[in-house]
């Protein structure tokens, strides 16, 4: 059983599409990817588990999206448009969640967000994966 700390419940932005995410690691498996879908979508995302993801409202107002190989579904909330969560490629049975959407968080309460390189997909290329680079915020002064 997941430590509660890492059940969120979260929501697209209009509010149709509720779910909750039990996170695989809590925040420690954050990141953002430089894919060509993910570099336009430019969300941060963190890891849930197989099942890790439970639509509470709004399932039918979740929509998908495939490219590439079409192997896995990016969601989003087809009012807003919203992106709450995909399907992993390099490992299906995980989910990436937009923690944008997670109840009482924020993309920018990250000082450092390492950033997967996925431009070199290890599914495409055969390599390891590897860290591209690490996106960082730093407030300006009150």
């Amino acid at each position: 059983m997941a430590d509660e700390t890492n059940i969120r419940t979260g929501r697209c932005h209009c509010g149709a599409v509720h779910f909750e995410a039990t996170l695989s690691d809590g925040f420690n498996t954050i990141r953002r990817c430089t894919c060509s879908y993910c570099r336009m979508r430019g969300a941060v995302v963190v890891m849930a588990g197989a099942g890790g993801i439970r639509i509470l409202q709004g399932e039918d107002m979740l929509t998908s999206y495939r490219f590439h190989t079409e192997s896995v579904q990016h969601f989003f909330c087809s009012r807003c448009g919203i992106y709450t969560h995909h399907q992993r490629r390099s490992d299906q049975s995980q989910y990436g969640v937009n923690v944008a959407c997670l109840d009482g968080v924020s993309p920018f309460d990250f000082p450092e967000v390492p950033v997967a390189d996925g431009v070199n997909h290890p599914n495409d290329t055969g390599m390891a994966a590897r860290q591209a680079g690490t996106l960082r915020f730093i407030p300006a002064d009150p």
